[in-house]
């Protein structure tokens, strides 16, 4: 990996190849920051060294990752905003020394990890849940991602305008993609970007989330010219309403509508921009490196158009979870057999979706999602995507309280444009869904809770509705 990556840096060597962020001073800190982890590897004799990476600066995070990589050290990403709890799983997880970071006046300090191997890289994932945990990927893992990203859309150069986290898989692989591709990366905040300071690209791929995208669309004029410059506006992370999907098709914004997780390196699925437009609302088709396939509860692999949970094959698949003192258990690899009808080197995940003629994925919702109420099943994303669909309905998040008779009863909290609509929304809902599926109780709220990277927090949704309703937890 080490070489691959140094033949790459030293091909791209002095490129102007950021916007904003200047590219001189990258080039300038990453020339200083490798020597500083040459000396930092050297010092740590025969093991392989830790380094974790907690910087919010993404000038800084990219110098600083890719020097630690290319001096071969295990990476281990973190989210630079944790606050102390989530700092105290980083402490028993890989240990590392805050009061001695590799180089004063940087977010990078030295850790461990059991049982890495060198140019290792985590990715944190979870989080939400408030379990951290890392996937594991290497060079080759994530250089397949970005050779299918690039196939998929038929592209040579990636050009990518990035309001992301660049800790996050969904940021990371923007600037990796760049990077290998001969392409220009645009940096900025979000915050930035939503008060109106653009950066100079456009013609290339822009990342969001359903979120972003519907409060940028509330600035009418302003972005709209703007989003629909762009060669496809890639969408994911959490379902997108269809009235956002709707609006924005209408305006001619060539929304992506994507597929991917952590343990992936991002996208295995994704939905053409010209598709969209066209009215497709599926996830799109497997890129070439991956295969999806249906399995029913039974390990059998279900007929087109039947709903089940997703397995993916892909040679970008994580090489497993990390294995760390206090966390044997996460150490169980991702492309482990899961049930014995499963391809080797599969990863069975917690969506549950289904395939239809041309290999297009719909995500129906996630199993650990599933609500049980008077003996039948629930998927809440099914029913926040009607209310989503509804006229006045801004957000929505359906969520099961404890109830003896039920098992679970069904309570759906909505923000609402004007809250006089909420009367008049269970009965509409008597015609698009089956009587079981009817929420027993409504909530109004101003919003719903989120993670930082516009996830719904369905945790700490339910927590929000038993304390509005003063039921004890």
């Amino acid at each position: 990996m080490g070489q691959a990556l140094k033949a790459l840096l030293q091909t791209r060597w002095g490129d102007d190849w950021l916007i904003g962020p200047s590219s001189q001073e990258f080039w300038q800190r990453l020339d200083k920051l490798n020597s500083v982890f040459a000396a930092y590897r050297e010092s740590c004799g025969s093991h392989c060294p830790g380094v974790l990476i907690a910087e919010s600066d993404p000038l800084q995070f990219l110098a600083t990752c890719l020097a630690a990589w290319l001096e071969g050290c295990t990476v281990v990403l973190a989210n630079p905003r944790w606050g102390d709890r989530d700092r105290q799983q980083l402490q028993a997880l890989v240990n590392p020394r805050w009061n001695a970071p590799i180089l004063p006046g940087i977010e990078g300090y030295p850790c461990q990890v059991v049982e890495s191997q060198s140019g290792q890289i985590l990715i944190p994932t979870g989080g939400s849940s408030g379990q951290i945990k890392f996937a594991v990927h290497s060079w080759d893992t994530l250089i397949v991602s970005i050779e299918g990203f690039r196939a998929h859309f038929g592209v040579r150069a990636v050009h990518a305008y990035c309001v992301l986290p660049l800790f996050h898989v969904s940021g990371l692989m923007q600037a990796l993609r760049v990077l290998t591709s001969g392409g220009n990366l645009a940096l900025q905040s979000y915050s930035k970007l939503k008060s109106g300071e653009r950066l100079p690209l456009s013609g290339g791929f822009l990342s969001l989330v359903p979120t972003q995208l519907q409060e940028l669309l509330t600035f009418g004029d302003e972005f709209i010219p703007w989003l629909q410059s762009f060669r496809a506006v890639l969408l994911g992370g959490a379902p997108a309403g269809k009235v956002l999907l709707d609006q924005s098709q209408a305006l001619g914004i060539p929304v992506a509508l994507t597929y991917g997780m952590t343990e992936t390196a991002a996208q295995v699925a994704t939905l053409l921009p010209e598709e969209f437009l066209a009215g497709n609302r599926s996830n799109g088709r497997p890129l070439p490196h991956a295969s999806i396939t249906i399995f029913n509860d039974q390990d059998k692999p279900q007929p087109l158009g039947q709903a089940g949970r997703v397995v993916i094959q892909a040679k970008s698949l994580a090489l497993g979870y990390g294995s760390f003192p206090s966390e044997r258990d996460a150490s169980e690899k991702v492309s482990s057999v899961v049930g014995s009808a499963h391809p080797t080197g599969s990863f069975a995940t917690d969506d549950i979706g289904y395939l239809e003629d041309g290999g297009y994925l719909h995500i129906v919702g996630r199993s650990s999602t599933k609500m049980i109420t008077g003996g039948e099943n629930v998927f809440p994303e099914e029913i926040e995507a009607v209310l989503l669909a509804m006229g006045g309905v801004s957000d929505a998040c359906v969520v099961g309280l404890p109830c003896d008779r039920w098992g679970q009863r069904l309570c759906a909290l909505v923000v609402m444009d004007s809250p006089k609509l909420l009367p008049d929304i269970p009965e509409l809902l008597r015609s698009q869904l089956a009587p079981y599926k009817l929420p027993k109780q409504w909530i109004l709220v101003s919003n719903l809770p989120r993670t930082a990277q516009g996830k719904l927090s369905r945790p700490q949704a339910l927590l929000l509705a038993q304390r509005i309703l003063g039921i004890d937890f």
